[in-house]
């Protein structure tokens, strides 16, 4: 009974462990920067971003495909007008390879950039990757110009993620910089 009672504990510890080793990030932090393969096949570099002096939406999303990211990417394409005129573009990574971000970008017509974070770097880097599954959780990030963290939702409605996020931006562009 105690050998088994050992091997939940080392189980819980285990699973604490791997959901604590991601990066915490919170609002006012500099956004980490990387560079991965868009769906194009391109590479897309964070840092790019600054010389744009453009707002940027981050979202991370478990799978192409799905029902929920359906829905989510879906709304950000057609909110997409919204947003961009807040000076603002949309990101969306997940833990798919170029060709599924391909796919998934030219079977809804998605018209902003996804990612192919095939080995969960960033998913990583940003704290959204799902412990011991191979996927990340449904996490937005608004980051300003210098790329600096203004806003995290890590309690995402892929329907409204959207609207929500316009909402933001517009709110944090007439209030001061913290």
């Amino acid at each position: 009974m105690k050998q088994k009672f050992n091997w939940i504990w080392c189980f819980v510890l285990l699973f604490t462990a791997l959901s604590l080793q991601a990066a915490d990030l919170k609002e006012g932090d500099l956004a980490p920067t990387f560079k991965i393969k868009d769906q194009k096949g391109q590479e897309f570099d964070l840092q790019d971003r600054k010389v744009k002096a453009q707002w940027t939406v981050l979202y991370f999303y478990p799978a192409a495909e799905t029902p929920g990211c359906t829905k989510q990417a879906c709304a950000f394409r057609d909110g997409i007008e919204k947003i961009r005129k807040l000076n603002a573009d949309v990101i969306g990574i997940s833990i798919n390879s170029v060709e599924d971000q391909a796919g998934f970008a030219k079977h809804h017509n998605l018209n902003f950039t996804l990612l192919a974070d095939e080995d969960a770097t960033v998913t990583k880097l940003y704290g959204s990757k799902m412990p011991i599954l191979k996927m990340s959780k449904r996490w937005t990030f608004i980051l300003d110009p210098q790329l600096k963290i203004r806003a995290i939702n890590r309690d995402v409605d892929p329907v409204k993620d959207a609207t929500q996020v316009a909402e933001k931006i517009e709110s944090l562009q007439k209030s001061p910089v913290n």
